[in-house]
């Protein structure tokens, strides 16, 4: 019950992200609500969707559509009223990544997935609604830049297999791998880390 709370936290905040990204953009209200979608949902969907899963997660359990929602509609007023919290806004999406990226690992996992294929669709869960946000917005997909994004989920997710593969209880692995998202994220925006350009 608390992955799934958390795992509705995340979409929230990657809603508010593309709500935030769709504004910047002057997008209507129905362009800022697809944009908010997409970002919010858009790399599970894909996921499950190249995993032959059915129905997709969001069309089995709706309720991410209306924290989506919720989530869009406070972000517009929030943004009217006060001035957008970014360190707040960084923090939120650095572990909305984290879970993103683990939760698509262990639907990877329970598919039978090869270590590769999980690394890939944890990965995929976790940056892809930026992805197409950033597509959407006309904007240069974030993971194709120098920032230390896609990485450190890769990183984690990696991380993860590894210490599971070394004997580490799953739950606990899961949770290592988890923090480390989080951790290289974050110290990657603090200390202006980003990978060599060519």
């Amino acid at each position: 019950m608390l992955f799934y709370i958390l795992d509705l936290i995340g979409v929230a905040v990657f809603a508010a992200s593309g709500t935030l990204a769709a504004m910047a953009s002057h997008l209507d209200l129905l362009g800022i609500m697809v944009l908010a979608a997409m970002t919010a949902i858009g790399g599970g969907t894909v996921r499950d969707l190249l995993l032959n899963r059915h129905p997709v997660f969001w069309i089995e359990d709706p309720k991410p559509l209306l924290v989506i929602v919720a989530s869009a509609v406070l972000t517009i007023v929030w943004v009217q009223v006060l001035p957008v919290p970014t360190d707040a806004l960084l923090i939120a999406d650095a572990l909305g990544l984290a879970l993103f990226a683990m939760s698509g690992a262990k639907v990877a996992e329970a598919q039978g997935c090869r270590a590769l294929i999980v690394i890939l669709m944890g990965t995929l869960t976790g940056v892809g609604g930026g992805l197409v946000r950033d597509i959407l917005a006309a904007k240069v997909p974030l993971i194709l830049r120098q920032d230390i994004y896609a990485t450190a989920a890769i990183a984690g997710i990696l991380l993860y297999i590894l210490l599971k593969k070394a004997g580490m209880p799953p739950r606990w692995a899961f949770g290592v791998g988890l923090v480390s998202i989080v951790v290289v994220r974050l110290l990657a925006i603090q200390l202006g880390l980003r990978l060599p350009s060519f």
